[in-house]
């Protein structure tokens, strides 16, 4: 467990970090600056941190832990029998939920604008998918490798909430249509080769 003064600290850092990212780009941030709005010495930066990379670094795993535990909770609370199309829907919740509920700072996960941030932001949502793969590997036929999956699944997500903002679809709206599209796919048996009643 942490000291609270070094919980403090990096709160502070992360806060600063996503204050400057309303003003430019990631890239342009500098270590500097970003101390003085932290109101944080370049010293105790370095103490905690060996750059800004491993600053935002430790925001997405932040975000990769609260994602985790959301979507166990909605596991247990929503699928105890652990149909398949139920917790692929649970993570897509779990994973929209932390993107609007965080979109102070996901809104900077623009790849033209911000690439190294939108290539954490996939490899976060990947890495989720692919937990969840994993899992069902150990009771399910499945017909490609998890991170296979776990790709097919991010990159379509991804791509059709990017468009949607694109349209100015309402936040409501793209998580009834991300549902419905996710558990069509599912339903039509494309990742396993098992019964069909696993995916319902």
């Amino acid at each position: 467990m942490e000291d609270k003064r070094i919980i403090k600290t990096k709160r502070s850092l992360k806060t600063a970090m996503i204050q400057m990212l309303e003003r430019e780009d990631f890239e342009h941030i500098s270590i500097t600056e970003l101390c003085r709005t932290a109101d944080v010495s370049r010293i105790t930066f370095y103490s905690h941190y060996n750059d800004k990379y491993a600053l935002v670094d430790d925001i997405f795993d932040d975000m990769l832990r609260d994602g985790m535990e959301d979507y166990y909770t909605r596991q247990r609370e929503n699928n105890p029998s652990r149909r398949l199309a139920a917790g692929y829907v649970n993570m897509l919740d779990s994973i929209l939920e932390l993107y609007y509920r965080r979109f102070d700072f996901f809104q900077h996960t623009n790849p033209e604008k911000n690439p190294y941030l939108a290539s954490r932001l996939y490899s976060i949502v990947l890495e989720m998918v692919e937990i969840h793969t994993s899992h069902l590997k150990k009771r399910l036929k499945l017909k490609y490798s998890p991170k296979k999956i776990a790709g097919f699944v991010c990159y379509g997500l991804l791509g059709f909430v990017n468009e949607s903002h694109e349209e100015n679809t309402p936040l409501e709206q793209i998580g009834q249509e991300c549902r419905q599209l996710l558990t069509d796919l599912l339903k039509s048996g494309i990742l396993t080769e098992s019964e069909k009643q696993h995916s319902e």
